[in-house]
C-alpha cells in the first residue's frame, strides 16, 4: 500500500481510509472475487479496497449498494451490474475485458461472493477460457454466526435458504436431520417463525439452535436456546433485518431408545393412526420420522 502524494499517479488508482488517500498497485489480468462488509463498512479489508480501486471494473448485484461502498472510500472504478437477471447478457463483456488483459472485480451485495448466489457460472465460464481466479477473502455472515454461535464448529454444513413452499421445504429439513454437523441457514425475517417451529418438528425440539440478527450492524443479537424454546419466543413476533439460523448437530440416541421403538409404536398405535403415531415417537425420540413411519406401517400390516 502506497500513500498518495500530489502529481499524476492521483488521479489513478485511489481510495482514501480514515481521511488518508492512497494509491493502489496495478492488478494483473483476472477476475477477483472480492468480499464486501455485510453491515458494518469497517470491515472491508486494505486489500479489497486496493482491488476495487485498481480493478478495471466491478461487476455488482445492485449499482446502488455498491455504490454506497464506493463513495464511502472515494473509489472510481466503473460498475457494471451483473446478476441472475442480466448474467446472460453480461458474462461475455466480462470475458471480453480479461481477454483484453484487464482486471474485473466480482462483489455481491454484502459479504463473500458465490455464498447463495450464482456467480459461480461466471466462475466457471472464467476458468474454462483459461483466466486467472483470484479470492479476495473478508467478511461473511455464515462465519460471523458461527464463531459467536456457541455451537460445535468442527464440522458444518451450509444449507443456505430453505425452499419457500411447505412439500420441499419439509422435505429439505428431513434429509438434513440427521447430517452430524452443525446447520446454518439464511432466512428471511417474516418467515423465521415457522421455520424455527418446523425445525422443531423436523429435526428435534431439543436441539440446540441460535438465531444471529443483523450481524456486525448497530442492532446485531444471538438468540440461544433449543428450536422448541426458540419457536415459542419468535412465534408471532415482527422480526426484521437479516437472518442466520444455526442448528447444532443431533446428539447421539442410546442403543436402548432405539431398540424400544417397537414397544413405543405400538403403544401409540393403540390410540391413534399410523401417521399420527409416527410423528409422535419420531419427535420424542428424535428418530427420523420416515423411517419410524416406515416401522409402524410394518407392525400394523403383521398385527392385521
Amino acid at each position: 500500500m502506497v500513500k498518495e502524494t500530489a502529481g499524476p499517479a492521483a488521479d489513478k488508482n485511489r481510495y482514501s481510509l480514515s481521511e488518508h488517500v492512497f494509491t493502489a498497485p496495478n492488478l494483473e489480468p483476472a477476475l477477483y472475487i472480492v468480499s464486501t462488509p455485510i453491515g458494518n463498512l469497517g470491515d472491508i479489508t486494505v486489500r479489497a479496497l486496493e482491488t476495487l480501486a485498481a480493478a478495471s471494473v466491478i461487476a455488482c448485484e445492485d449499482t446502488r449498494v455498491t455504490a454506497t461502498l464506493t463513495q464511502r472510500f472515494s473509489l472510481k472504478t466503473p460498475l457494471l451490474p451483473y446478476h441472475e437477471h442480466n448474467a446472460d447478457k453480461q458474462r461475455p463483456k466480462i470475458l471480453e475485458a480479461l481477454a483484453e488483459g484487464r482486471a474485473v472485480a466480482l462483489v455481491s451485495d454484502a459479504g463473500t461472493p458465490l455464498v447463495s448466489d450464482p456467480g459461480y457460472r461466471l466462475v466457471r465460464d472464467v476458468v474454462a477460457e483459461g483466466h486467472k481466479v483470484i479470492p479476495i477473502p473478508g467478511a461473511s455472515a455464515p462465519l460471523a454466526g458461527l464463531v459467536a454461535a456457541g455451537l460445535p464448529s468442527d464440522t458444518v454444513l451450509f444449507a443456505g435458504f430453505l425452499p419457500q413452499k411447505g412439500g420441499p421445504k419439509t422435505r429439505r429439513l428431513e434429509e438434513l436431520a440427521k447430517v452430524p454437523s452443525t446447520l446454518i441457514f439464511f432466512e428471511s425475517p417474516h418467515r423465521t417463525a415457522a421455520t424455527l417451529a418446523l425445525m422443531a418438528e423436523l429435526l428435534g425440539p431439543g436441539r440446540e439452535a441460535v438465531v444471529a440478527r443483523e450481524l456486525t450492524k448497530r442492532f446485531e443479537t444471538f438468540e440461544r436456546g433449543t428450536l422448541e424454546d426458540l419457536g415459542t419466543r419468535f412465534e408471532g413476533r415482527q422480526v426484521k433485518g437479516e437472518i442466520v439460523i444455526l442448528v447444532g448437530p443431533p446428539e447421539d440416541k442410546p442403543e436402548a431408545e432405539v431398540d424400544d421403538l417397537d414397544a413405543l409404536l405400538s403403544e401409540a398405535l393403540t390410540e391413534m393412526p399410523v401417521s399420527a403415531a409416527a410423528k409422535k415417537i419420531s419427535k420424542a425420540t428424535g428418530l427420523d420420522r420416515n423411517e419410524v413411519y416406515k416401522r409402524a406401517l410394518e407392525l400394523k400390516a403383521d398385527d392385521a
